[in-house]
């Protein structure tokens, strides 16, 4: 249940605010920000709750702006039955009292995912490896979002290794994430963890998101994409860090 006192408000309308700036610059970023900043100050299971609005409505505008959706849906569908079963199945692991796990886990998939996208080389999986690989991918992305609230790891980078066009691309971002905001609300819901005041919180926190995307896309014409995205994953590989070792004190 969240907090209805002054400070997590004040809190997490700062949190999204700032998720929202990262994704108008960047183009990415507003869940795993959310997720790293609100994990610091809140359970991993109680962040992912508020999550869940924001990042739904985010990642169907998203989705909606591409031009391929259908052609899409049949290309990855192993993927986001994958990601469906495994978040539903795993959710249990973030729902549970044992924060000290969560939270190492939590920070931990932060840590591989920023330094990833921030050193590794572009990878290509070959067109034959697609089926059985897609549905290895979204049950292991299953695994990663039920258990931290992160959406991104591996789907992310297999993504990214498949070739796609831009657009494409941008398009089966949105597709991949909302199937997992989705699995993830099921998942939560189904245990007791998403409950009415999670959805009003969450609701709400649209508002600080939606502006911070605003200022973020003003600030883009200002500075350069991928310099404010280098030390973005930098921060988040700090704050990862810090996460995971806070569990062990």
């Amino acid at each position: 249940m969240f907090d209805p006192s002054p400070w997590p408000i004040v809190a997490t309308a700062l949190t999204f605010l700032l998720a929202g700036i990262v994704k108008g610059v960047t183009g990415m970023g507003l869940p795993t920000v959310a997720m790293g900043l609100l994990g610091a100050i809140m359970p991993p299971v109680a962040a992912a709750a508020l999550l869940i609005v924001p990042s739904f409505v985010s990642n169907v505008w998203q989705l909606s702006a591409g031009p391929n959706f259908v052609a899409l849906a049949k290309r990855l569908w192993p993927m986001l039955l994958g990601i469906l079963v495994s978040t539903v199945a795993t959710s249990s692991i973030l729902a549970s009292d044992n924060t000290r796990w969560t939270t190492l886990a939590l920070g931990t998939a932060l840590v591989i995912y920023a330094g990833y996208t921030l050193f590794a080389r572009q990878l290509f999986v070959p067109k034959r490896a697609e089926p059985w690989l897609s549905a290895l991918i979204g049950l292991m992305t299953g695994a990663v979002t039920g258990g931290t609230g992160v959406l991104v790891i591996p789907a992310v980078p297999y993504l990214q290794a498949l070739g796609l066009g831009k657009d494409d691309l941008i398009q089966a971002l949105g597709l991949s994430f909302t199937v997992s905001t989705v699995a993830l609300a099921i998942g939560l819901a189904s245990r007791g963890a998403f409950q009415l005041d999670n959805l009003a919180m969450s609701s709400l926190a649209m508002v600080p998101a939606l502006l911070g995307m605003w200022l973020g896309q003003a600030i883009r014409r200002k500075v350069s994409p991928a310099t404010f995205r280098r030390w973005f994953l930098i921060s988040l590989i700090v704050l990862g860090g810090e996460l995971a070792l806070r569990s062990f004190f």
